[in-house]
């Protein structure tokens, strides 16, 4: 009995020190999560923040890391399903991770929030747009490196009114949070503005055919689409619209400010609007970032790349700081601190709001998006 007892205590005494020296290897990693779409239709959104998260993260631990510690990314894909990002939120939640850079689309932020709250994660999304993930003041712990919906369909109404000077518009939408609520708000703006709103439709996502609400754009003769969505519907829909003779000016969102969309739609994507964030591409940090893209991935880097480069910086800053892994601690830094970033130099509001950094206007030329000044 007695070297029974004496087995037992060693084997013990072994399993404490495996966990005591598991929790102290633990204690040595920082965990950053990297949320969003990385396959599906929408992972030309997402894969860019995945690669712009790991450069940054490159550059930090090949100098010794964050106060002294490596840092890890782990990476959770949930295809913009807000389904998935629950998913994707608890696996990160349960891995560990202090802050998530992510998630890519509004919907799936939105679901995914709520986890992150009950955890005291912070979490900060390069494109998440819709008004009310900030606004609402539901989510303390939600920040974002992209400006709201509202200043995006504010300047569309605006360009729409006093440069293409229209009158009236179809405003279409997608059903789905960020789609629907740019449309809603550019309806609010448009009709504010004096603008009449002949057609308000909403249409199903992923259908192959869009033909009867391209008759009723047809009929309602407005002298403007505008489009709230994503880029697979605004491609078909542009493109059923020319072969039907309908020539007007088709107006998106930063959701279609992409160029998979150029290279789906084609020769229809020529002379199309978008709205999307400004064009910060000559910064120092911006150049160092895509010239660190090109070497490392060997292409262009995608959609709201610089905006989750600027959103990694963001979050190494605020660890860096304060110096702590706290939610209180980094949440306080990242709203007092500013930092020099692929965006400009930012910071964030009250509500979690980007300060320094808005959208512009974007029409494809020649088979490019352009900024229009």
């Amino acid at each position: 009995m007695k070297l029974r007892h004496v087995a037992m205590a060693v084997s013990a005494l072994a399993l404490a020190a495996f966990v005591t020296g598991c929790a102290k290897k633990d204690a040595g990693v920082i965990k950053i999560g990297v949320a969003g779409a990385h396959s599906g239709d929408l992972a030309s959104y997402g894969l860019p923040t995945v690669n712009a998260a790991n450069l940054v993260i490159d550059e930090v631990n090949a100098k010794g890391g964050i106060n002294g510690r490596k840092v890890e990314l782990v990476i959770a894909d949930d295809q913009c399903k807000p389904e998935l990002a629950t998913n994707a939120a608890s696996k990160l939640v349960s891995d560990g991770v202090v802050a998530v850079i992510g998630h890519i689309c509004s919907g799936a932020t939105k679901s995914a929030l709520g986890i992150y709250k009950d955890s005291n994660v912070v979490c900060i999304s390069p494109s998440a747009t819709n008004p009310p993930l900030t606004q609402s003041g539901e989510y303390p712990n939600f920040f974002r490196t992209i400006a709201p919906d509202d200043a995006q369909a504010k300047l569309a109404v605006t360009f729409i009114k006093d440069t293409l000077k229209l009158n009236s518009l179809a405003v279409l939408h997608d059903k789905g949070d960020y789609g629907k609520g740019f449309a809603d708000l550019v309806k609010q703006f448009a009709e504010e503005a004096g603008l009449k709103v002949v057609l308000f439709e909403g249409v199903n996502p992923g259908a192959p055919d869009y033909s009867a609400v391209v008759n009723k754009i047809g009929n309602a003769a407005p002298d403007g689409v505008v489009w709230g969505g994503y880029h697979p519907e605004a491609s078909k829909l542009v493109q059923q619209m020319r072969d039907k003779g309908i020539n007007i000016p088709f107006i998106s969102d930063d959701g279609v400010k992409d160029n998979t969309f150029i290279e789906v739609a084609g020769k229809y994507a020529e002379g199309v609007y978008a709205t999307g964030p400004m064009d910060t591409s000559s910064l120092p940090i911006a150049v160092k970032a895509i010239e660190g893209h090109k070497a490392k991935y060997g292409e262009e880097p995608g959609a709201f790349f610089k905006e989750a480069y600027a959103a990694t910086l963001a979050i190494v800053n605020a660890l860096e700081k304060s110096k702590s892994t706290d939610y209180e601690a980094i949440s306080k830094a990242l709203r007092s601190e500013f930092v020099d970033t692929s965006l400009g130099k930012i910071s964030f509001d009250a509500k979690g709001d980007v300060i320094g950094f808005g959208f512009s206007v974007f029409q494809v030329q020649n088979g490019k998006y352009v900024e229009l000044k």
